[in-house]
């Protein structure tokens, strides 16, 4: 999450707005005392917000990639 100070976002408002809308939260902050927090209004669509949202919320197993095993009763 990024800091910028009021003349910044002034400045800049319609990219951190872009920002926004993709998922990022920007502070906004006086002589360095947070005072706002940019968020999205609503959960963006958009797939390059979503992607790696769940990193590390989960473990991808050593034998992922290995045959399955045959079931058994299976018909020939």
């Amino acid at each position: 999450m990024e800091t910028v100070n009021i003349h910044q976002a002034k400045t800049n408002l319609s990219r951190l707005l872009s920002r926004v809308e993709l998922g990022e939260e920007i502070i906004i902050a006086n002589r360095g005392i947070p005072i706002a927090k940019l968020v999205p209004f609503h959960t963006s669509l958009n797939r390059r917000a979503s992607l790696g949202q769940d990193r590390g919320m989960f473990v991808v197993p050593e034998d992922f990639n290995d045959p399955m095993p045959a079931f058994e009763g299976e018909s020939k």
